[in-house]
């Protein structure tokens, strides 16, 4: 046959007259020299056999983003198609490059017999991507970085999936990957492997090109196929396998992916033999069913994430029942539970407290959660707690001031009286406490003097502060701004101006402030002027301000080491963007 007549024949049709060819050449008479040269054709030939094959599936990914733009297109979705432009474009480019078969060949075996195995030059983008695939092997050999470990762990996650960079991280202390040295917390080792993955070029960011913050990131295609081609060449490392750190290290566990639309966990088929489950991961079940005794076969379970890893709120998830929660109190060595985002939750048992292993608990958007446990100040190990965006819950329980390790503390709630017995004056006692966000309730009432005490968090690094009423008296709440705080968020602002809202402190007076990065999100804001000079403010964005009108040359002489604006939907300007030079 013709190798056009069907191209995913065509190597083998060839290697089969190659070998016949070959026999034929050797009746002939045997030449060294040639018979060295047909050796490396064959090579080649070996070395591509699969490339149609590649090529077809690295097609399809292609088209698919290409009728992602176009649906984008025909939908006139603005929004959407700005906010996704930059990662749109790189996966296009990515996916083109994809379907050059460049490792096919080893550009290194050169000798004067054969010229190098590639068969085009490439082009400077191209030798990019061969750097990226050295720096991915690189990181395969040097198995004592953090990187590796933690890139491996992220192929849980889809293909051309956008990963959270803070879903990254909670997965990574929850497997123990990170968070284990005493001169750096989780958070900082987090951010350092996701820095060094971005200069080794094997995953790229998601976003807006100009803007400083990386939040969003993709793994490249072509380096998620090579490194799981590592993974399955060697025994015992086969892909989703890692060590359950300190308490066992000498046992093997793995990954399982919940990818179906309806999943149902225990019962008799849930039986793994001698394998060890360490994670538990929702890919995309919307509709999740326990059986009596789930947790049977998970007795070393250490991350099981439930919840909604997704950035859009349309990924829905429910369970048929909330009974499952009770048996979570078996699950000893559980670091790391995710129920975001999860419907039919309406009351988290007291039984949760029990998981003195656990490190975070995420709840976020739990839109049915009501009720949390009375006291949880016996869950000592909790470094991240995430209660944002429950609307129903009202109030928080007594404790909180006792978990002397947590780190993150989102969604505090300041709600009526009795319902809030925890206030932000014993919060000072959480040392470690970098990330806090505060939300003020529809029936809150704030004491005197309540915000001021936010200049004792001598660690505090992140503030957010939402409002859920619309009073204008709320705005006047006399916020003195932590003296190390670097990210400063304001989320529905009810007045009109801070000028009655934030105060001087001894810091500032001092010239000491800090801050690097102020985000304001709807609201009824009509100046940004304010007492604080924050003179090294970088970043600026300024969002859903229908009352707001601002002149990019204002702002620069108001924070004058201004170097990053980000402005949408305000009263003079729909979208603008602006930077001054590298920040």
């Amino acid at each position: 046959m013709s190798i056009r007549t069907n191209k995913m024949k065509a190597i083998p049709v060839l290697l089969k007259q190659l070998m016949i060819a070959r026999r034929k050449f050797h009746e002939r008479g045997r030449d060294e020299s040639f018979d060295r040269k047909l050796e490396k054709l064959r090579s080649d030939l070996k070395k591509i056999e699969d490339v149609f094959v590649r090529v077809k599936k690295k097609e399809e990914v292609l088209l698919d983003t290409l009728a992602e733009v176009y649906d984008h297109l025909r939908k006139l979705d603005r929004g959407k198609l700005d906010e996704d432009m930059d990662g749109i474009c790189q996966r296009i480019r990515d996916s083109a490059h994809n379907l050059l078969p460049i490792l096919a060949f080893d550009d290194s075996s050169k000798d004067e017999d054969h010229i190098g195995g590639q068969i085009f030059h490439p082009s400077e983008e191209l030798w990019q991507a061969h750097e990226r695939i050295r720096n991915l092997e690189n990181l395969y050999y040097s198995p004592d970085n953090p990187s590796t470990l933690c890139l491996s762990s992220l192929f849980i996650f889809p293909e051309n999936a956008v990963i959270r960079k803070r879903n990254a991280i909670n997965l990574w202390i929850g497997e123990g990957l990170i968070g284990n040295t005493e001169n750096k917390r989780a958070e900082e080792e987090g951010e350092d492997v996701i820095d060094d993955l971005l200069k080794c070029g094997v995953i790229v960011r998601c976003g807006n090109g100009k803007d400083p913050s990386v939040n969003r990131f993709q793994i490249f295609i072509n380096v998620r196929h090579q490194m799981e081609l590592y993974l399955s060449k060697e025994n015992g490392k086969h892909q989703g396998q890692y060590f359950i750190p300190t308490t066992y290290p000498q046992i093997r566990v793995e990954r399982l992916e919940l990818e179906r639309k309806k999943a149902t966990l225990g019962g008799d088929d849930w039986y793994f033999g001698d394998r060890t489950i360490g994670t538990i991961f929702n890919i995309g079940a919307s509709y999740l069913n326990f059986r009596p005794k789930w947790v049977t076969e998970l007795k070393n379970l250490l991350v099981l994430q439930l919840g909604r890893w997704q950035d859009s709120a349309l990924h829905h998830i429910e369970v048929g029942s909330q009974e499952f929660l009770k048996e979570l109190r078996n699950l000893k060595q559980l670091r790391y539970l995710s129920l975001r985002g999860i419907s039919r939750i309406f009351e988290l048992p007291s039984s949760i407290v029990e998981l003195e292993s656990l490190l975070v608990l995420d709840l976020k958007a739990c839109h049915n959660l009501e009720t949390l446990p009375d006291d949880i100040s016996t869950m000592k190990s909790l470094t991240h707690l995430i209660l944002s965006e429950c609307c129903f819950v009202e109030g928080m329980p007594k404790g909180i001031e006792k978990l002397t390790n947590l780190q993150v503390l989102k969604g505090f709630l300041i709600s009526r009286p009795g319902k809030t017995p925890c206030r932000i004056s014993e919060l000072v006692k959480l040392r470690k406490l970098r990330g806090l966000s505060i939300h003020i309730g529809s029936e809150a009432v704030i004491r005197n003097g309540e915000f001021e005490r936010l200049e004792d968090f001598f660690k505090l690094e992140q503030l957010k502060i939402s409002w859920n009423v619309s009073d204008p008296k709320y705005a006047n709440i006399n916020i003195i701004v932590p003296p190390h705080l670097k990210k400063l968020h304001l989320e529905c602002f009810p007045g009109k101006s801070f000028v009655e809202c934030f105060m001087p402190s001894k810091w500032e007076r001092a010239g000491l402030e800090s801050t690097l990065e102020l985000n304001i999100t709807g609201g009824k804001l009509e100046s940004i002027k304010t007492h604080l000079t924050l003179r090294t403010l970088k970043i600026l964005r300024l969002k859903y301000l229908k009352q707001l009108n601002v002149d990019i040359d204002d702002l620069k002489a108001l924070f004058p080491r201004l170097k990053y604006v980000e402005i949408k939907q305000i009263s003079n300007h729909s979208y603008i963007e602006h930077e001054w030079g590298i920040i």
